[in-house]
């Protein structure tokens, strides 16, 4: 399977192919953006890293996977993010039951593409609130055909404080500055039945310290991606595609919060890992 990445070189947005050993760069085959390529991913079937030049990928800055796409999100898809969600909720936890059980899936707007962090750029937590966690997630890549054509990996961050004082404070708990996170690449090529045998993994640390860490299987996710590519495009249309995070199986405890320089790491197998700096916004 083929890995797909942006990555800026000589202040360029490029694209290119994600190696073990670096970056292969695909704008010498006259590939000038990620999107042409989602929408007809054939086009790379002949082509191999190694007849391109590469970059090391300590020498470059790897991109969030992602350009005019807007980024959605489908919220209590794992039975322990319902759980938790209950948790937070003094007025409203009866609603994520019913959603988790419902025929329509919670599915919100999250961001657009201009203001995801990459691999390696920051993640917000609001200034304003006192609770606030990362929700790894695989990411569904979708072109404007609503053709499944690859998946990333995904950082949905979240005010949980803000989000169960009050549903109607959704958008304030999920949208806001650096707080989606995706990358490092694209992998292409792989079926929903391949995705499910993957894992999802986070450590969060702290003053070089390991504060945090958990590991779901995508397999846990209770709805088939169809399903949830189906309820996203009903009324909806996405010329340039869109990315759809699937919902976190991982949820800290109550007693913890992100603090700024914490360093989130994700990594979902037959991904990759993206690693992020917490800043206050």
């Amino acid at each position: 399977m083929l890995k797909l990445c942006r990555f800026l070189a000589k202040d360029q947005p490029r694209v290119g192919l994600y190696l073990p050993e670096g970056v292969a760069d695909l704008s010498v085959k006259g590939f000038k953006s990620l999107t042409e390529i989602l929408e007809n991913p054939s086009a790379l079937r002949s082509i191999s890293g190694a007849d391109l030049p590469g970059h090391k990928l300590g020498t470059i800055e790897l991109l969030a996977p992602v350009e005019q796409q807007e980024v959605w999100a489908a919220g209590v898809t794992y039975l322990r993010s319902k759980k938790a969600r209950m948790e937070e909720s003094e007025f409203s936890a009866s609603a994520y039951d019913r959603v988790y059980e419902a025929p329509r899936p919670e599915i919100f707007f999250k961001s657009v593409g201009a203001k995801v962090s990459g691999a390696s750029g920051n993640v917000g937590i609001r200034a304003d609130a006192k609770w606030n966690v990362p929700e790894p997630e695989l990411a569904l890549v979708i072109n404007s055909r609503k053709e499944l054509v690859g998946f990333t990996v995904g950082n949905d961050m979240s005010s949980r404080d803000i989000e169960g004082e009050n549903l109607l404070y959704l958008p304030q708990a999920k949208v806001y500055k650096h707080s989606c996170a995706l990358g490092p690449c694209i992998t292409l090529g792989a079926t929903e039945a391949e995705a499910r045998t993957w894992t999802i993994s986070v450590h969060i640390f702290r003053d070089g310290k390991d504060v945090f860490s958990g590991k779901t299987s995508v397999d846990q996710i209770k709805r088939s991606f169809s399903e949830l590519i189906d309820y996203l495009w009903r009324s909806q249309e996405f010329p340039s595609g869109v990315v759809l995070l699937t919902g976190t199986g991982i949820v800290p405890g109550d007693d913890f919060t992100l603090q700024p320089a914490d360093r989130v790491r994700i990594n979902i197998s037959g991904i990759g890992s993206i690693e992020n700096t917490v800043v206050e916004v």
